[in-house]
């Protein structure tokens, strides 16, 4: 089956974002009097939006939602002077949204980031390829792993979940996938590891971008 559509999750597969996300949340955190992390750590913390993220880093006995609160405000400050410090493409990315474009497959983004910040550094860090839709996380949506994103990215193309490729690092990007009727497709150069991505549904995983083309359109490469 060929494929119309591909929905990418944002950080950990279109972009590598690890060391800026761990830097403004060890700011934050040192700013608050709190332990900072290790960048690994960040893989973990990750993923399921902001407040799970700021969850996840602070100590367990410093996890009610005043301090979350907190946390986050000193996060998005520290995240706004440095989000593209060190974030990048991955490689092989450009090379694969080139050929997809020139496949005529039409490419959106589905993350539970910010959706300003999503925006933002989609229009920035990938500003050569026309995305049709970029929706982060947002007010009265649902994050993912609810495939409420999903569904409204193709309700506002028009076109049947079942033409969806939907590529992401995580398990959580797998159950959306999975949820929304879309084609679940793991990353491995990604946060997590090919046991999450296979464990929560993935169909396919990948080493390299580039070994999309060939699930997308059969007999590309």
């Amino acid at each position: 089956m060929e494929y119309r559509v591909v929905v990418f999750d944002l950080d950990g597969t279109l972009l590598d974002t690890l060391q800026d996300l761990a830097d403004s949340m060890n700011a934050a955190l040192a700013h608050l009097g709190f332990p900072t992390h290790d960048v690994d750590a960040y893989r973990y913390f990750v993923g399921e939006g902001a407040g799970v993220m700021a969850q996840r880093a602070l100590p367990d006995d410093r996890d009610d939602d005043n301090t979350v609160r907190r946390c986050l405000a000193a996060m998005r400050e520290e995240y706004s002077k440095r989000w593209r410090d060190k974030t990048r493409p991955y490689p092989g990315i450009p090379r694969l949204l080139d050929r997809l474009m020139e496949l005529e497959v039409r490419l959106t983004v589905l993350s539970n980031k910010p959706d300003d910040f999503t925006k933002l550094m989609v229009a920035e860090l990938l500003p050569e390829w026309r995305f049709d839709l970029v929706l982060g996380q947002r007010e009265g949506i649902a994050r993912k792993p609810d495939p409420a994103g999903a569904f409204e990215i193709a309700r506002e193309l028009g076109i049947a979940c079942e033409a969806f490729a939907y590529l992401g690092d995580s398990g959580t990007d797998m159950i959306t996938a999975s949820g929304a009727g879309m084609l679940a497709v793991g990353a491995l150069w990604g946060f997590r590891t090919e046991d999450e991505l296979r464990g929560n549904g993935a169909k396919f995983v990948i080493h390299r971008p580039e070994e999309l083309l060939s699930i997308v359109s059969p007999g590309e490469s």
